[in-house]
């Protein structure tokens, strides 16, 4: 198809310095087959929208080439629980190019794509389990408000890979606004190239923040976004119940982005010391701890920035860290609770349900989605009938209609999440060649906030099995 050989790139980060990535190509499969294809993405990236997803397969998995493209792996490096890494890398992904679209800069990226020269021992692969598990929960976050990267399109193979069982080989296409991490800044700083660190910074400036000047104040400008965003990101998982399960300085976006999850869980009973990772046995990235890691990635990174910035406005920029995420929590603790007004202990407020809720091990989704028209649950003890006439009372002091009240929480919480069991299900059904499961989840997840009665099983809390599931890095 002519008009995708010709499909336009922009390649910004390839015109960098060859010490930031190698050029290469990857490892096709032999029989690549489509699971999926993101039909609304394709179209917000310029795809042609009569496409026919089976003429992009062939130059996803290689067997084709993007004339403008100009494919690379990355090298950066990363604290991997809490400990130094000096040179890690895109082990099995691919940067195949960047798009200019109406939305900004958009990296497209090829996960599974074989070995690199950053792979180390491992096989470069993705397996299919790992692969729709990253495509589903793209699309519930993006559905749910919360910034994260996406995937355009997945397809399978018939070629082993082998992890802790054998399984099958597959890949998918990445998109998010930049594939920068906290540890590319590092690996520069740690490894004695801080010559490019300022090239690094300016090319994150011209790329996405053309509005700040190149020098010591700009590059303190671009810390502060960076840092900032990261806190209101942080706020909207926990306001949702999100784990991402490996928060690596490696994996933490410049731009605040969600990225490179791997084996992460929505809550189902609320338990904020939730590991999603039963590879992360001292519980480093539970869900609880995921603000304090936050800001621990925060340091890490203004440590390998503290030659070009203003350290002491560094400082006061750290220091904020705390206030914004509690700003971003609470503005969206009020929308969960329908409250259009600010009080000053409205978070406290949520946070007594919260205690009361882990308690009685309450499904935290479902509390949340039910407030708002059938609050029953709370009836189950004092404590919760008591918390929910101190609920009435601060209702008392709003001017909204309750009608609207409800239109608020119930497009604050949401009806359907990706839960784990669900995407065990569809796994194992798509592991057959069975798309059914995966097709109706993916229909809930891009619009978890609508009722739907032909796929209401989907809203259902788990049963006791699904929330047994151990979920590892493997992929």
């Amino acid at each position: 198809m002519q008009e995708l050989e010709n499909f336009k790139f922009s390649n910004k980060f390839a015109g960098l310095p060859e010490d930031f990535f190698h050029r290469q190509n990857w490892t096709p499969f032999v029989n690549p087959k489509l699971i999926h294809f993101n039909k609304e993405l394709g179209e917000q990236l310029g795809l042609p929208k009569d496409l026919n997803p089976q003429d992009l397969v062939p130059y996803i998995n290689g067997n084709k080439t993007f004339k403008n493209s100009d494919p690379l792996s990355m090298t950066y490096a990363g604290h991997q629980f809490g400990s130094w890494v000096p040179q890690l890398g895109d082990g099995r992904g691919i940067l195949l190019g960047q798009l200019q679209t109406k939305d900004g800069l958009m990296d497209l990226h090829i996960k599974g794509a074989g070995k690199t020269p950053y792979s180390r021992f491992g096989d470069g692969r993705a397996v299919l389990r790992s692969t729709i598990r990253e495509y589903l929960c793209g699309e519930a976050m993006h559905h749910l408000g919360i910034p994260s990267s996406r995937s355009l399109i997945m397809i399978g193979s018939d070629e082993p890979v082998f992890r802790e069982t054998t399984e099958f080989g597959a890949m998918m296409v990445r998109v998010a606004k930049t594939h920068i991490r906290f540890g590319h800044f590092e690996y520069l700083k740690h490894n004695q190239k801080t010559e490019f660190i300022p090239i690094l910074l300016k090319h994150v400036i011209d790329s996405y923040f053309p509005e700040l000047p190149e020098s010591i104040d700009g590059y303190t400008d671009l810390f502060e976004i960076i840092i900032n965003s990261t806190a209101r990101l942080i706020a909207k998982w926990q306001a949702f119940g999100f784990a991402h399960g490996v928060m690596n300085t490696d994996n933490m976006s410049i731009l605040g982005e969600t990225f490179d999850f791997g084996p992460f869980g929505f809550l189902d009973d609320y338990d904020p010391g939730f590991i999603c990772n039963h590879s992360d046995h001292g519980g480093r990235y539970a869900f609880n701890n995921q603000p304090s890691i936050g800001l621990w990635n925060c340091h890490a990174l203004a440590a390998a920035l503290k030659d070009h910035i203003d350290i002491e406005r560094a400082k006061e920029i750290i220091n904020d860290y705390q206030k914004n995420f509690y700003d971003e929590l609470s503005t969206i603790f009020r929308k969960k609770l329908g409250l259009t007004t600010h009080e000053s202990d409205d978070l406290s407020l949520a946070e007594e349900l919260l205690s009361w809720m882990q308690k009685k091990k309450i499904d935290y989704t479902f509390a949340f989605r039910n407030l708002s028209k059938d609050p029953s649950f709370l009836y189950t003890d004092q404590a919760g009938k008591i918390w929910y006439e101190k609920y009435q009372k601060r209702l008392n002091k709003e001017t909204t209609s309750p009608i609207e009240r409800k239109r608020i929480m119930e497009s604050t919480n949401p009806k359907f999440i990706l839960r784990n069991y669900l995407a065990h299900e569809a796994i194992k059904d798509a592991e057959k060649s069975n798309f059914h499961k995966l097709n109706n989840l993916l229909e809930v997840l891009k619009n978890p906030f609508q009722e739907n009665s032909k796929l209401e099983e989907l809203a259902k809390p788990p049963p006791e099995w699904g929330k047994k599931l151990e979920i590892s890095c493997s992929s």
